[in-house]
């Protein structure tokens, strides 16, 4: 039962950072957002994850990991409700970030409970489970969206898509008050908030600019932005390390930088989930506003995407420890390739049909199941123990954080094509030049991304949990 409590409070969060992207066109055209407020609407909740996930972890080590798990999925609860009531794009991106900071407090907890709940023969088939759900999350998002849109249950429309966390939420903190078991960490490290708070102002200073770009354009204040990001990035390196060299525990200790492997690894794994959440993002909206596809045509459009991810998955999984690196660059080289022949279903000039929108999606799904699964154990295996677990966090929100930059970036540029190569309402032909943009950027990404894996360790550590 405990299992099935974190399980299920998984899903939510999982499903979150996905079902957005098949209702954005919706919620765009119901509030009348601009593209800008669409790709923070998205950018918000993954940037609030990742800045919260390390601050959160730490809290449920000191305060106890079940009640830091109920408090994270009670505040999950509110705030979806306060997006589903949202009057103003405004209030649904300040919300958002909201959503994201509550599951950033609820994520970390996952595997503490998952520890204290199971004895150490039994927790690989948790975390199998956890893993299962990882899977089913990545099916269910496009789809449940779609057909929540269409739906339009009580007249609500997009909306449902955050009203449904509420009864999900309801039922797993009166079953997690019962059977949820309390942990928490012998460790009394302090918790580094003003290093959290100087990496995630940092970002957002950097991500701000460039998602406002269409709205702003390039200003002296663009530029006075970024430098301020820049700069504050550098304050919290330097704060970082005066926190490590007082024996403190910092949120991100610089040290790990000099892990050659690490170091690598971060940079694979920014480039890696940078393309994953823009190339939905756009894919729906070329989908919907290009082709005329409602959204839940446009969820059976990506399932197969999924169902290729489910299918290698549990191969990734399985050979990882032999033959990690080989995994890794496959997969990114799959998806490579996936963009590629998406490129050229796409270019004929014409509303390509479902079955080759289906095939170049499966293909990029298979190249996703190799690599994602098992890209932070492999990232890890150069990794001391002793640092398995801090390098493990700063990974995990190094990868959110990742996602946030590629829908800032490549969003950016997709609608800038869109709006840029037309003086009338865009049509299939706007549409489908952007989406080609951004479908060779992707595929370069992907690219470069398998050069840089090369220098991986060979194989997974297996002392990592997942």
């Amino acid at each position: 039962m405990a299992l099935l409590v974190v399980l299920f409070s998984s899903f939510m969060d999982l499903v979150d950072a996905t079902i957005v992207t098949v209702a954005a066109p919706a919620i765009a055209h119901d509030m009348g957002a601009g593209d800008a407020q669409i790709q923070w609407t998205i950018a918000a909740y993954t940037l609030a994850l990742g800045a919260g996930l390390i601050t959160g972890g730490r809290l449920g080590d000191q305060f106890g990991r079940k009640r830091l798990f109920m408090i994270g999925l009670a505040g999950f609860m509110v705030t979806s409700a306060l997006c589903a009531l949202a009057v103003t794009p405004g209030m649904l991106i300040g919300m958002r970030a909201a959503q994201g900071l509550t599951a950033g407090i609820m994520v970390p907890q996952v595997f503490g409970v998952i520890r204290a709940s199971f004895a150490p023969a039994e927790r690989a088939k948790a975390f199998g489970a956890y893993g299962a759900v990882q899977g089913l999350a990545s099916v269910a998002g496009p789809l449940l969206g779609g057909l929540l849109v269409e739906a339009d249950l009580f007249d609500l429309g997009w909306r449902t898509i955050f009203w449904i966390n509420v009864p999900i939420s309801i039922l797993a903190l009166v079953v997690g008050a019962k059977v949820l078991p309390e942990s928490r960490s012998a460790s009394t490290a302090q918790l580094d908030l003003v290093g959290a708070l100087l990496a995630a102002s940092g970002i957002l200073l950097l991500l701000l600019p460039i998602i406002q770009t269409e709205t702003w354009g390039w200003t002296a204040a663009s530029y006075a932005l970024l430098a301020a990001g820049v700069t504050l990035i550098t304050i919290f390196l330097v704060y970082e390390r005066s926190l490590a060299g007082r024996g403190d525990a910092p949120a991100f200790d610089p040290a790990l930088l000099k892990i050659r492997a690490f170091a690598i690894g971060l940079s694979a794994s920014v480039l890696f989930f940078g393309g994953v959440g823009s190339f939905f993002l756009t894919l729906s909206v070329y989908l919907q506003l290009g082709t005329g596809r409602t959204a839940w045509e446009t969820g059976l459009v990506i399932l197969p995407y999924a169902l290729g991810s489910i299918i290698t998955s549990g191969l990734g999984v399985a050979l990882a420890a032999k033959a990690g690196r080989i995994l890794l660059i496959t997969g990114s080289l799959t998806i490579a390739a996936s963009q590629l022949v998406l490129l050229a279903v796409i270019r004929d000039g014409s509303d390509p049909g479902y079955w080759l929108l289906a095939l170049a999606l499966f293909i990029g799904g298979l190249g996703l199941g190799l690599a994602a699964p098992i890209l932070v154990n492999v990232v890890l295996a150069g990794i001391p123990e002793c640092n398995a677990g801090a390098a493990g966090g700063v990974l995990s929100t190094v990868n959110q954080i990742g996602g946030s930059i590629g829908i800032a970036v490549l969003g950016t540029i997709f609608f800038a094509a869109v709006t840029g190569s037309t003086t009338k309402a865009p049509g299939l032909a706007d549409y489908r030049h952007a989406l080609s943009i951004v479908l060779v950027v992707t595929a370069v990404l992907y690219l470069v991304a398998a050069l840089v894996m090369l220098a991986l360790p060979k194989t997974a550590a297996e002392h990592v949990d997942p």
